[in-house]
């Protein structure tokens, strides 16, 4: 995990750990949230960075919010 991290593929590492096969060492792979969003914010960049209200400032959907 560290060395995907790091930005090593996963031919690289599958050679490294010797598997036959990258779907084996796709099985010890798992991406935290936060590597899944780095990659998502790579592969789909946003053109511009929209700004998003401060929703808890409207008292009506807060109050609908806490009686879910």
């Amino acid at each position: 995990m560290h060395l995907l991290q790091a930005g090593y593929n996963m031919i690289i590492i599958r050679d490294w750990l010797g598997h036959v096969s990258v779907k084996t060492t796709e099985i010890y792979a798992r991406l935290d949230i936060n590597a899944k969003r780095l990659i998502l914010e790579k592969a789909f960049p946003m053109k511009d960075k929209t700004e998003y209200p401060d929703w808890t400032k409207n008292k009506n959907l807060m109050e609908f919010l806490k009686n879910l």
